[in-house]
C-alpha cells in the first residue's frame, strides 16, 4: 500500500497474540472507534467462538481516559465488567470516541453454557503491553488481558 491509498475494509480485524499464562488481545481499524471495537472482539474471542453469540441485546457503555491508551484500558474493563455482571457475551461493538470520552452499544446475548462453551474467564486489562498508534492511516488497539 502506498501512502496514497485509503485503508481498505480487509484493514478492520482482530488478532490475539501470544503472552504468558495471559492472552493479548489486537485490534486494527481505519480509526482509532474501530480498534478499539476490534479489540473487544479479539478480548470476547478469547472466551468464545464468536459465531455462536448472538447480538440480539444492545448494551451501552460509555468510559474516558485521559489518553488513547488509558482509553483502551478503561474500554476493555468496561466490557468485561458488563460481561461478568449481565452474565453475557457480545458479538458486535458500535463504538465512536467524542475526545476522551468514549460512547458504545455492545451487541450480545446471555451466556448459555452448554452453547457458548466459554473457554476462559475474564478477570481485567492490564498496562502490560498498552499501546495505541496510528501508522498511515491505520489504528492499532492492544494490551495484554487477565485471564
Amino acid at each position: 500500500m502506498n501512502a496514497m491509498s485509503e485503508p481498505s475494509v480487509s484493514d478492520v480485524r482482530w488478532e490475539h497474540f501470544p503472552h504468558g499464562a495471559d492472552i493479548g488481545v489486537r485490534g486494527i481499524g481505519r480509526s482509532v472507534a474501530e480498534a478499539l471495537a476490534q479489540a473487544a472482539l479479539a478480548m470476547t474471542g478469547a472466551v468464545v467462538d464468536l459465531d455462536k453469540v448472538r447480538p440480539q441485546t444492545p448494551v451501552e457503555i460509555q468510559c474516558s481516559g485521559r489518553n488513547d491508551e488509558d482509553m483502551l484500558y478503561a474500554w476493555l474493563n468496561a466490557v468485561i465488567y458488563e460481561m461478568s455482571t449481565r452474565r453475557m457475551l457480545f458479538s458486535r461493538f458500535d463504538v465512536q470516541v467524542d475526545g476522551d470520552t468514549l460512547h458504545a452499544t455492545a451487541w450480545g446475548e446471555t451466556v448459555v453454557p452448554e452453547r457458548h462453551e466459554p473457554a476462559v474467564e475474564l478477570k481485567g486489562a492490564t498496562f502490560t503491553a498498552l499501546k495505541v498508534r496510528n501508522e498511515e492511516g491505520r489504528w492499532t488497539a492492544e494490551c495484554v488481558v487477565d485471564v
